[in-house]
């Protein structure tokens, strides 16, 4: 007799219209409020990205969706990361943006995005989002297919963690002093 086991990283399927912690809930449980800042707030001098995942919002765990609002200030790059738990849709509200991802066989597919644009980014590739207007901002909208997409920034993990620094230099091709001078200017 064999058994089969399987694993996934998607959102729980509930058994219920929404999870909720006791049954004494009313409409405020279904509100999230955390965007109000955005509304005549300042922009920001770096890029931001505010989330509504289940970490700031529990209602939508179950629910197999989130947003984030990503704001660009000229010239501002949101860092090369994947989503391992969902796809991005993207669309752009104001300014321009040049957008890519990389896919298993290393292809590379890049667009200039205008106002209005929408642009999907498949679950787990490698991707980006740059403004290269040195004069206007940028703001977009994104939608996630998981309650908790999951963001994993390369630069970060690569070169902000704890890997023997020989398996980064004979991966990269390059010598520790080169390695080194990345990871100081992550740290900055």
């Amino acid at each position: 007799m064999f058994a089969i086991l399987q694993a996934t990283t998607a959102d729980p399927n509930i058994l219920t219209d929404f999870m909720a912690p006791n049954n004494t809930i009313d409409a405020n449980y279904f509100t999230f409020t955390g965007m109000r800042q955005l509304v005549g707030g300042e922009y920001p001098t770096k890029f931001r990205a505010l989330k509504v995942s289940m970490n700031e919002f529990s209602t939508l765990c179950g629910q197999s969706v989130s947003y984030a609002i990503l704001e660009f200030p000229a010239g501002s790059i949101n860092p090369v990361r994947i989503h391992p738990r969902a796809s991005e849709l993207m669309f752009l509200v104001s300014g321009s943006l040049q957008v890519g991802f990389v896919d298993t066989s290393n292809t590379l597919f890049k667009q200039s995005l205008g106002i209005g644009d929408v642009f999907v980014f498949p679950k787990g590739l490698v991707h980006f989002q740059y403004n290269n207007d040195t004069k206007e901002p940028a703001l977009a909208i994104s939608a996630f297919g998981s309650a908790n997409a999951g963001t994993q920034l390369i630069p970060t993990s690569v070169f902000n963690t704890s890997i023997f620094e020989g398996i980064l230099d004979a991966s990269f091709h390059a010598t520790r002093a080169t390695i080194r001078r990345i990871e100081d200017g992550l740290k900055e």
